[in-house]
């Protein structure tokens, strides 16, 4: 956890804007790390992110300044991922995806953050969209980008997208283990194991870091005791499918909660998920829009056009 927090810190010494980071205290104990950027800018709705499985709040690091810049921006680390509390969650998939919402809302609740525009990439947006069922007064414009977890599997294997080669690499050798077992066994090799598996990552985000910074960064947020790792494994059927699927449930959203799903025009999510969600709600503002030139992670292929985008989006909210 302390070189965590040493590398953590190396990512956050590029912030422009001023920003605050400490952990948040929950009344169960748990503790959140939390990062406020311009935390000055009160007159309008803070965007609030979270980040996907085995990410936390640094690889945000190409949208924070520019997104902070008219309004406050807060993210943390998910409870069981980065250097947020790894408690043990229930083993059912309702209960951890309940867990994990509950967690967001008393982090909302010791935050005082009356109402927020709530954006999510992957299984962040998975947990935003069951948050905003159980909580919508609370969201003022539901951001989903590339989400994991609504379609439904299908039945005919034809239709299976398949999942991206690093995680097929790693699921051979790990069978039915945690999905990222293979980096705490690694050890002191970890490190190494990141990059070769996803040198993508490097190359996303060298007009910060041209060491292997942003690699030692997702090793230790996974070294540790896997809890929300454990929590996502509950819930998933396999990596590219939820148990509970969000297609759904999406409808139970309040109709005047509007949702912009934001996708990589090359990701390996099923895209045709946001034309299914309009359908879902016919009567409710719903758009979908993908960025050329961008896989999984959007907001680090293409920061400037995704920042633009969450910008306007967040401009129409106040």
């Amino acid at each position: 956890m302390s070189q965590l927090k040493n590398v953590e810190a190396r990512i956050l010494q590029c912030l422009q804007n001023k920003f605050l980071a400490r952990y948040v205290s929950l009344p169960n104990q748990n503790k959140i790390w939390t990062v406020t950027v311009s935390p000055e800018l009160r007159d309008r709705t803070p965007l609030v992110m979270v980040h996907g499985f085995g990410g936390g709040v640094g690889l945000w690091i190409l949208n924070m300044d520019s997104l902070s810049a008219r309004r406050t921006l807060h993210t943390f680390d998910l409870l069981g991922f980065g250097r947020s509390s790894r408690p043990t969650f229930p083993r059912d998939p309702e209960g951890a995806e309940n867990e994990f919402v509950t967690s967001i809302e008393t982090w909302r609740e010791t935050m005082g953050i009356p109402s927020m525009i709530l954006l999510g990439h992957s299984l962040g947006g998975f947990l935003a969209t069951s948050y905003s069922i159980k909580y919508p007064e609370r969201v003022k414009h539901l951001i989903l980008v590339d989400p994991w977890g609504f379609p439904l599997r299908p039945t005919d294997p034809s239709e299976i997208r398949a999942p991206p080669t690093w995680f097929k690499a790693v699921a051979s050798v790990l069978g039915r283990s945690n999905p990222l077992a293979v980096l705490r066994i690694a050890g002191p090799w970890g490190p190494g194991l990141v990059q070769r598996f996803r040198p993508d990552f490097k190359r996303k985000f060298a007009d910060f870091f041209e060491d292997d910074t942003i690699s030692e960064y997702i090793y230790h947020c996974n070294a540790q005791n896997p809890s929300g790792e454990t929590a996502f494994k509950a819930m998933m059927e396999s990596f590219g499918w939820a148990r509970r699927p969000m297609l759904e449930r999406i409808h139970l959203i309040r109709k005047d909660v509007p949702i912009t799903m934001i996708y990589g025009a090359n990701t390996w999510i099923d895209t045709s998920t946001g034309k299914k969600v309009k359908l879902q709600r016919p009567d409710s503002y719903v758009r979908d829009m993908e960025i050329e030139g961008a896989s999984h992670h959007v907001y680090a292929d293409q920061p400037h056009i995704f920042n633009a985008m969450v910008e306007e989006i967040c401009d129409s909210v106040d």
